[in-house]
């Protein structure tokens, strides 16, 4: 059973910076975490769950990474714990960044879709001010 936890929101000021961290919490190790497509979505109040970033495992075995077309450079994914968890850095933050991030793990594409995921985190709460 794959449990993913996020880790790491909080309330920030504009300009600052977060690293959000999503894990199995039913596994020490898990094979399928560390070769599963692994994505960060965030949901603001009144608006649509949005694609933030995705760590995707392919036939080469190796991890590509890919952003929403709103991050502008300003955000990072990676693998971290030796694939047992995926990070997301977060600098530059503006109160549009405000949202619940959730961490969401899969294998099937398009990856940006959140219907390409079947395990997902209860989420974790980013609050930029002003």
């Amino acid at each position: 059973q794959v449990q993913l936890v996020e880790s790491g929101g909080g309330s920030v000021q504009a300009g600052d910076s977060l690293r959000l961290s999503c894990a199995d919490s039913g596994h020490t190790s898990s094979t399928y975490f560390k070769t599963a497509n692994v994505a960060w979505f965030r949901q603001a109040p009144g608006k649509e769950r949005e694609f933030v970033a995705a760590s995707t495992w392919d036939d080469r075995k190796t991890y590509s990474r890919y952003y929403g077309d709103f991050i502008s450079g300003r955000f990072t994914i990676s693998r971290a714990n030796a694939g047992n968890a995926v990070d997301l850095r977060m600098d530059s933050l503006t109160p549009e960044d405000t949202a619940v991030y959730y961490c969401a793990a899969g294998v099937r594409r398009p990856f940006e879709v959140a219907q390409s995921y079947d395990d997902w985190g209860q989420g974790t709460q980013v609050i930029v001010s002003s």
